[in-house]
């Protein structure tokens, strides 16, 4: 399990950042009411960032910023007591601090931050006492196509194939394959608006090669 204690499993950067555009396709795919979507990716949040978003519709959040030298992660778990932020954020890289400490990040409130500059190993700052939750959101983050299946099977039940949501095709986009009108039949039964997805694709910034 991946958590503030032990950050080992937590993949580098570049890794990571390529899984949470995988599972922003997905969910793009599995969901196409953007309410209702688990992970989103914008890769236009601002000049050399991207942003990455977890919501679970039940008040917790991950919100992700990669940058070119690194990424932060800011976690939020409702029903925990909030630790204090300048503890939480201690030693915090000064290139992170206008995400950290700036808008959305300070309206969705903190439990836990973790981050990783130039090559480094994770980092986190002083921990809360309480428990902070880091396990139940920093685990789906361990970039293995298998557990995004696990968890997606239930989270999006009914809205897939009825044999079930094919490993190979998520490894495939976690590979970052350009994806095809093939890849996503594979997923869905029928795909209701190919043009909205393509939109999707875009703001990931996901290759594709689909001819509508």
């Amino acid at each position: 399990m991946i958590n503030t204690s032990d950050l080992q499993l937590l993949p580098d950067n570049k890794k990571l950042q390529s899984a949470c555009k995988a599972m922003a396709v997905l969910d793009a795919i599995l969901c196409q009411d953007w309410t209702y979507r688990y992970y989103s990716y914008n890769s236009q949040w601002s000049e050399d960032e991207e942003f990455f978003e977890m919501r679970n519709g039940e008040g917790d959040q991950l919100l992700v910023l990669f940058r070119n030298e690194g990424a932060v992660i800011n976690g939020y778990f409702s029903e925990t007591a909030q630790g204090e932020k300048d503890k939480l954020t201690d030693q915090l890289p000064e290139v992170f601090h206008e995400f950290i400490f700036g808008e959305p990040v300070n309206s969705a409130g903190t439990t836990f931050s973790v981050w990783q500059l130039n090559g480094q190993p994770w980092k986190t700052g002083i921990p809360a006492e309480n428990d902070d939750h880091s396990a139940e959101l920093l685990s789906p983050l361990d970039a293995k196509p298998a557990t995004y299946v696990k968890w997606a099977a239930d989270y999006f039940k009914g809205s897939y194939v009825e044999s079930g949501i094919p490993l190979d095709t998520v490894t495939r986009i976690f590979n970052q394959e350009p994806l095809t009108k093939e890849m996503v039949c594979s997923l869905v039964n029928d795909l209701e608006d190919w043009d909205q997805l393509i939109e999707d694709l875009i703001e990931i910034s996901y290759p594709y090669h689909i001819n509508l």
